[in-house]
């Protein structure tokens, strides 16, 4: 099976789509993200922003402003 963006397995087509999604209902299948996953998402930003500098964040942020406001005309 195709794996999507986020690495999770879905369906290529249309019609393994609806049988999935009928499976999920009916209680066949769960649909649920591992918790080890989640909670090693949830926790990285905060992780990260713990061993940035102070110095490294202001520039972070400050290209961040610079690709938010960057005009595109």
């Amino acid at each position: 099976m195709p794996k999507g963006p986020k690495g999770e397995k879905r369906p290529a087509d249309v019609i393994g789509t609806a049988i999935m999604v009928a499976k999920i209902a009916t209680g066949e299948l769960t649909d649920t993200v591992p918790s080890e996953k989640r909670r090693g998402g949830k926790k990285g930003g905060k992780v990260r922003a713990k061993k940035l500098t102070p110095e490294q964040r202001s520039e972070i942020a400050r290209l961040a402003a610079r690709a938010r406001w960057k005009k595109t005309d």
